[in-house]
C-alpha cells in the first residue's frame, strides 16, 4: 500500500502556502548585495528596543519550558485591552489561532464563508477539516457583508471577516458590521481578523473586541505586524471565556516560545513605539500614493501598512522583474489577481527605491512587447 492510499482525501485540495521571499534566498540566488524587502507586511522600523531586550535576556532560559499558559502576556493583554485574562487565547501567531477553531469547530460538510480575496489561512484550515469553503466576491474587491449574510445557510458553520482585508487594505465600517452581525444566525461563529488594527485611524473603524459579550464572536490580533514581532510568532484571540475554553482545549500545551511571550509584553509597554510605526506607515503611504499616481497605475487606498495597485503588466513579470532589482513585493497571483502587485509600506528610503525600481520595470516590460 502506497502512501497515496493513506492521505486524508480532505488535504489534496490543498495549496501549500508560499511566503514571500527571504532577504537571504533573493541575494543567494541572484548574487545581489543590497535586497530590500516588501512583501510580508513587516514593520520596517523593526520590533522595540525593550522587546529585544526581553528576547535575549529570555534567551538564558530557553533550556526550561515557556509558561504553557501565558501568564504574563494574558496579564499585559487583559489590562491593556479591558478584558479578563480568562477570554485571551495566545497562539503561535494568528495563524495558529485559525486553525484552533477550525480543529475545534469544523466538520466534513460544514461551510465556511469568507470574502474573495482575503487571507489565505482561512481557507487552509477549512479544508483542512473537511469543511466547505464558501467565496464571496464583493465590489471594487471589499467585502460585500450583504451577499456574505444571504450566503449563510444551515450548513454554515463560520465566518471569516479580515478587516482592514488582506491583500486590499479595504475596511468595514462599525455600522456596517454591527447591521451584518445582527443578521447572522447565533449558531454560526465570526471571527474578525484584525491583524492590522493598529494601523487604522478612522474613527468608524469597530474594535472587535467590543463585541466578546456575543458569545460567537472571536476577535484575533498580533504581534506580527506594527510591533514588529513576525519572527517570533505570538498571535491572540479575544472572545467570550467559553469559546477561549474550548480553544483551548485544542492548542498545544507550549505553544508560543519564552522569548516570543516576554518581547511581546515589553513591545506592548512600548507604545512610544508604536506610535513612531504608525507615523512612519502614515507617511509612507502618502508617498506610495503619490509615486504610484506618477506612474499612472491605480491603486486601493489602504488602511494597513500594505497597499494593492494594478499594473499592465502580468504581476509574475513585474514580480519577477523587481526581484532582479533586489526589491522583493508580493505579486496578487496567489490571491486570483493576476495583474496586481501588493506592497508593504517601507521606511522613505525604501519607498523611494522601490518607485525607482517599478518606474524602471514598466519602461523594460513596454520595450519588450509585453501585456
Amino acid at each position: 500500500m502506497g502512501v497515496d492510499q493513506l492521505i486524508r482525501q480532505e488535504i489534496l485540495g490543498i495549496t501549500p502556502y508560499v511566503p514571500g521571499k527571504p532577504i537571504e534566498e533573493v541575494q543567494r540566488e541572484l548574487g545581489l548585495e543590497q535586497v530590500i524587502k516588501l512583501a510580508s507586511n513587516e514593520n520596517p522600523l523593526g520590533p522595540s528596543a525593550q522587546a529585544v531586550q526581553a528576547a535575549v535576556q529570555a534567551l538564558t532560559e530557553v533550556h526550561l519550558y515557556p509558561d504553557g499558559n501565558c501568564y504574563l502576556l494574558k496579564e499585559a493583554l487583559a489590562a491593556h485591552l479591558g478584558v479578563e485574562p480568562a477570554e485571551i487565547v495566545v497562539g503561535n501567531g494568528c495563524d495558529e489561532i485559525i486553525k484552533l477553531v477550525a480543529e475545534a469547530f469544523f466538520r466534513p460538510g460544514d461551510e465556511v464563508i469568507v470574502a474573495d480575496p482575503t487571507f489565505g489561512e482561512y481557507a487552509y484550515a477549512t479544508q483542512l477539516m473537511g469543511a466547505r469553503l464558501v467565496k464571496v466576491k464583493g465590489e471594487g474587491l471589499a467585502h460585500d457583508l450583504e451577499k456574505m449574510a444571504a450566503a449563510v445557510t444551515p450548513r454554515t458553520k463560520a465566518i471569516f471577516i479580515c478587516n482592514p482585508n488582506n491583500p486590499t487594505g479595504t475596511m468595514i465600517k462599525r455600522t456596517a458590521l454591527e447591521e451584518f452581525l445582527a443578521r447572522i444566525p447565533r449558531q454560526v461563529l465570526v471571527i474578525i481578523d484584525q491583524a492590522y488594527f493598529e494601523y487604522v485611524e478612522d474613527p468608524v473603524y469597530p474594535n472587535g473586541v467590543d463585541y466578546k459579550g456575543d458569545g460567537r464572536v472571536l476577535t484575533l490580533r498580533t504581534f506580527s505586524k506594527i510591533y514588529g514581532l513576525a519572527g517570533l510568532r505570538v498571535g491572540y484571540g479575544v472572545g467570550d471565556r467559553e469559546l477561549i475554553a474550548y480553544l483551548n482545549r485544542t492548542r498545544e500545551p507550549f505553544n508560543v516560545n519564552r522569548p516570543g511571550q516576554l518581547a511581546a509584553v515589553a513591545a506592548l509597554r512600548d507604545q512610544a513605539h508604536v506610535v513612531r510605526s504608525l507615523e512612519v506607515n502614515r507617511e509612507g503611504k502618502e508617498q506610495l500614493y503619490q509615486g504610484l499616481a506618477a506612474l499612472g497605475l491605480t491603486y486601493i487606498p489602504s488602511f494597513a501598512n500594505f497597499i494593492l495597485f494594478a499594473t499592465p503588466y502580468p504581476a509574475s513579470a513585474v514580480f519577477q522583474a523587481l526581484l532582479r532589482k533586489g526589491v522583493i513585493v508580493r505579486s496578487a497571483e496567489i490571491f486570483g489577481l493576476p495583474r496586481q502587485i501588493r506592497v508593504t509600506i517601507g521606511t522613505r528610503q525604501e519607498n523611494e527605491r522601490f518607485l525607482t525600481a517599478l518606474a524602471t520595470v514598466l519602461e523594460e516590460l513596454k520595450g519588450g512587447g509585453l501585456a
